[in-house]
């Protein structure tokens, strides 16, 4: 039986390590990028998705989109994950390089669990006077 999963979190951040016991450190937190002209790329950036309380294999997909046009700045392919059973969780680490963001203003990042959107949230790019 297929239990769909709840999405504890989605971080966007600078970067990602993980320590020996297995904990992940998530460094710069952020909610926005300052740029000092557009188009503008971004060299490194991640999202960091875990997913619990569902039971089976699922994909997640995570897209960057422009608000103005509705433009795909970026997508994964298909993200794989199991969950072998309801206690067990799963974290999905995605690294973006070399974004090009081609105007300042609001974009979406949108996370989706087998093709169904399941969270949304803004990131800001500003540019600098």
């Amino acid at each position: 039986m297929k239990i769909k999963p709840d999405l504890q979190f989605s971080v966007l951040c600078d970067d990602v390590r993980r320590e020996e016991n297995g904990k992940f450190i998530l460094i710069g937190l952020f909610e926005a990028i300052n740029a000092k002209k557009f188009p503008a790329t971004h060299q490194m950036l991640f999202v960091v998705n875990r997913w619990c309380k569902g039971e089976g294999t699922f994909t997640q997909k995570i897209r960057i989109v422009n608000t103005i046009d509705k433009s795909n700045v970026f997508q994964t392919d298909d993200q794989a994950f199991e969950l072998p059973d309801i206690d067990r969780h799963h974290t999905l680490i995605s690294r973006f390089n070399n974004l090009l963001f081609p105007n300042p203003g609001k974009y979406w990042i949108e996370v989706f669990l087998d093709n169904e959107l399941v969270l949304n949230y803004p990131i800001i790019l500003k540019e600098l006077k």
